[in-house]
């Protein structure tokens, strides 16, 4: 049974994993419903503006021969590529000004799933402060499965909030889920 929504307030980050373009409807890597949690996103923003909490949103951006590609022996399409539409963030995505921007998957021979792999993302949140942290976001198979288990070993309270988040394939996502919640994940419902 899902945890009860966690209330952001100042201390706390909300972490949007990868909502861009080419993850949704039309894209190069699109994940079905990826559309549908937008406003759910939305609204936790907001929430957390008002809570004075920290947002958040972490970003592919592949260079165009990245080895993570078909093209280049990689398990994916080409997705999220510098400067491209792909890789904007969704058009409906209410970022706010002063949200802090995490870039991953910039070296060509490297994949980072992780919103905390290799971008300095861990040591910030203590700078600020921050004990927990609301994740959501896509793929919820990939990279905020590795976005949250590594929030859980940096030592942060971890939230998930099932209902802005989507998987590449549904099965794997309640795999994602399951090993999440044996992490110490605290999976919430809407």
């Amino acid at each position: 049974m899902p945890a009860p929504r966690m209330r952001l307030r100042a201390s706390d980050a909300l972490l949007i994993v990868h909502v861009q373009r080419d993850f949704c409807s039309g894209g190069g890597l699109s994940i079905t419903g990826a559309d549908e949690i937008i406003p759910t996103i939305n609204d936790l923003i907001k929430q957390a503006i008002e809570a004075k909490a920290l947002v958040i949103a972490s970003r592919d951006w592949h260079p165009p021969d990245h080895s993570s590609f078909h093209a280049f022996g990689g398990i994916w399409p080409a997705h999220c590529v510098q400067g491209s539409d792909g890789a904007k963030f969704h058009a409906a995505l209410r970022l706010p000004d002063d949200a802090l921007i995490v870039t991953t998957g910039q070296t060509v021979d490297k994949d980072q799933y992780s919103a905390f792999d290799a971008t300095g993302l861990t040591n910030e949140l203590r700078r600020r402060g921050v004990k927990r942290v609301l994740i959501c976001g896509l793929a919820q198979d990939v990279c905020v499965r590795a976005t949250a288990l590594d929030a859980v070993e940096a030592g942060f309270e971890t939230h998930l909030r099932l209902s802005a988040t989507r998987a590449i394939a549904p099965a794997h996502g309640e795999e994602a889920v399951a090993e999440m919640v044996g992490s110490g994940v605290i999976v919430e419902g809407s």
